[in-house]
């Protein structure tokens, strides 16, 4: 690999990890800890930016950056140090809205991290098919962007540390491979549903591809989900479906993903995550930059 198309993979990944977070803390103004359903609805509607002078991200943002750093470290996804990042990462600041799964996992990895092997397929019935795999996986995709077979190698790797069941690693492969498109100026929602594993998150991705990008997104959010479950199926296609709609416009897809509620700051990191990883986040409003907590 040259020392360009490092640089090149290396810039996207970051532009998509900036998207990630400011999505996280955007979306996360909208839950009811912030204000009601009612205000929230006529506040959207008429694109009326938060007001809160702070916008802290939450552990989506939390987990993406670690996960960025062991990339950035050692070039690919290596699984023992993954899993160590990740509970370092939650303890040094576990009140990040973390899962209930990751409250019983990531304590566990902090002295045996290769352990995750045996605890995560044994967190749920089958492992965990929640979207935590998928909401902090974009800038993965970025990076990877030139090999969609290699995307989808390094973002199973990066899912199976806490999401074993086959469904929680499929939305990470459908949202590392529709960054990856991004920045390719190929994406479609078509095309992420061919490339994802068979299941119920590829078959939510087809029904997204066939939904026009007309529909209201707070009516194609009742079509797809838009999180409320928490899992990856009724998260990622609803989160891939405003991305498309909007690939060339960061602040559009933010608006029009928060218009579907639900699991609010999940489905806008998801979002921004894609569609930032080709435009960046220089086009937002400087206030959304400055007010989102900074990357450490």
């Amino acid at each position: 690999m040259t020392v360009h198309r490092l640089d090149a993979d290396r810039a996207a990944a970051r532009r998509s990890l900036e998207g990630l977070a400011l999505g996280d803390a955007f979306g996360e103004r909208w839950f009811p800890l912030f204000r009601d359903r009612d205000r929230a609805s006529e506040e959207i509607a008429a694109r009326v930016t938060p007001q809160e002078l702070e916008w802290p991200w939450t552990d989506d943002t939390a987990m993406a950056l670690a996960l960025h750093r062991v990339l950035e470290e050692h070039g690919a996804v290596e699984q023992d140090r993954l899993a160590l990042a990740f509970a370092r990462t939650y303890a040094a600041d576990s009140g990040r809205n973390y899962g209930s799964g990751m409250h019983v996992l990531l304590p566990a990895l902090l002295d045996r991290p290769q352990d995750w092997r045996t605890l995560a397929p044994g967190l749920f019935e089958g492992g965990s098919l929640g979207n935590g795999a998928a909401m902090r996986v974009a800038p993965l995709g970025a990076r990877f962007a030139g090999d969609l077979g290699q995307v989808a190698r390094q973002a199973v790797l990066s899912a199976e540390v806490t999401h074993a069941h086959p469904q929680g690693v499929a939305g990470a492969v459908a949202v590392a491979v529709a960054a990856a498109l991004s920045v390719r100026c190929e994406l479609t929602v078509a095309a992420v549903a061919r490339a994802t594993p068979e299941g119920s998150v590829r078959d939510g991705l087809a029904r997204a591809a066939e939904l026009p990008f007309t529909t209201e997104p707070r009516k194609a959010a009742d079509l797809l989900g838009s999180g409320l479950r928490i899992r990856a199926d009724d998260t990622v296609p609803f989160a891939v479906w405003t991305a498309a709609r909007h690939r060339d416009d960061l602040a559009a897809a933010l608006w029009a993903t928060a218009e579907g509620f639900g699991d609010s700051d999940t489905t806008c990191a998801i979002t921004a995550g894609i569609v930032a990883a080709r435009t960046g986040t220089g086009s937002v409003p400087a206030q959304w930059r400055e007010r989102r907590e900074p990357l450490t």
